[in-house]
């Protein structure tokens, strides 16, 4: 019998009374890209917790069950975007948090609405938003003085699988590694998350875990040989985008069947020569179609804020970056949406 638990029986305290302290520190990032999986486990490496990770209609259903979570001191949400559709209801649920005192911490790179950003810190979210970086440089960049030396090669790796490396702090972060190290680590990291590894949310953690551990991807178990399988799969998907994909007059786009929407966009958009590039795939269960979307370099019109209007406008949601984003779309609007993005191209072209 120890000290403690005799100390502890002595002193009788109602249940009716009784508070439980909050102690848990939790961040919910998000889980389809290298950036999403990097910030997470910066996150771990700083201030350690437990980790969720979503896409992105997913931050919804993660914040409502936190609500009766009475142990949660410190909330970090990472990479995970927002739209016209849930944003309301986003900085609800966070007010309800923050009326209980817990610390909510907001690191993002997306477009923000204004008048969210105000509300945000009306009720004193921490809000860490900078559209010129990745969600993992600007998680490095706040919590450096917290975070061990390795943790700029994970930036690092974020900002090359976003394709943000030539920007201010991730160029001087990748300078610090010999350059094609750190673009084979960040591509064999990637790998190892889209695709069929999407549906292995233990997979996923692990890979958090082990990338806060300071491992590089290649020393982590079985990476080389998953990046292998996903490679013969982005080959497979080459060949079928180039037989059928089809082309508008101002985007080309393909429904896949058997991969990742986002493993066949850039195919999409490399092959056909257009500014713009869509491929969507059905997810069944829910009734709706997961978009992706991909811009040129030449492309003049900020994708995201256009997928999301027009998303919006037909029962959808979506958004992201000017030249990389995506959408939700419901099932029997998908050919509507195609459409809609073709003729407000075709407006923006004439301007």
């Amino acid at each position: 019998m120890s000290i403690k638990s005799n100390k502890s029986s002595v002193r009788k305290t109602s249940p009716k009374t009784k508070k439980s302290k909050r102690t848990k520190i939790l961040c919910v990032s998000h889980q389809e890209d290298a950036d999403g999986i990097s910030s997470a486990a910066l996150i771990k490496q700083a201030f350690g917790g437990d980790t969720i990770l979503v896409d992105y209609p997913g931050i919804i259903d993660v914040l409502e069950s936190l609500r009766n979570d009475e142990k949660l001191k410190k909330l970090f949400i990472c990479d995970l975007g927002l739209n016209k559709q849930i944003n309301d209801y986003f900085v609800d649920l966070l007010t309800e948090l923050r009326k209980k005192r817990i610390s909510v911490t907001y690191v993002d790179h997306h477009d923000i609405d204004p008048k969210v950003v105000t509300k945000l810190k009306q009720i004193k979210v921490k809000l860490i938003h900078d559209t010129s970086e990745c969600a993992s440089v600007l998680v490095y960049d706040t919590f450096k003085k917290k975070l061990p030396e390795h943790s700029t090669f994970i930036a690092a790796c974020g900002a090359i699988t976003d394709y943000m490396e030539h920007k201010p702090i991730a160029s001087k972060l990748l300078q610090m590694y010999d350059r094609q190290f750190a673009l084979v680590s960040a591509t064999v990291l990637t790998y190892n998350i889209v695709g069929r590894n999407q549906k292995d949310p233990d997979r996923l953690l692990y890979l958090v875990d082990e990338l806060s551990e300071s491992k590089f991807p290649h020393e982590i178990p079985n990476t080389f040989e998953i990046a292998q399988i996903q490679v013969e799969k982005l080959a497979e998907t080459m060949s079928k985008v180039r037989k059928s994909m089809k082309i508008s007059k101002n985007l080309a786009y393909m429904e896949v069947l058997d991969s990742g929407a986002s493993g066949a966009v850039n195919f999409v958009l490399g092959f056909s020569g257009k500014d713009v590039g869509i491929a969507y795939k059905e997810r069944v269960d829910k009734g709706i179609y997961a978009v992706s979307v991909r811009g040129s370099a030449s492309c003049k019109t900020h994708l995201g804020r256009l997928v999301s209007s027009v998303a919006g406008k037909i029962g959808g949601s979506g958004g992201g970056h000017a030249r990389a984003c995506g959408a939700v779309i419901p099932k029997d609007q998908m050919k509507n949406f195609l459409h809609e993005m073709n003729s407000h191209l075709t407006v923006d072209r004439k301007k």
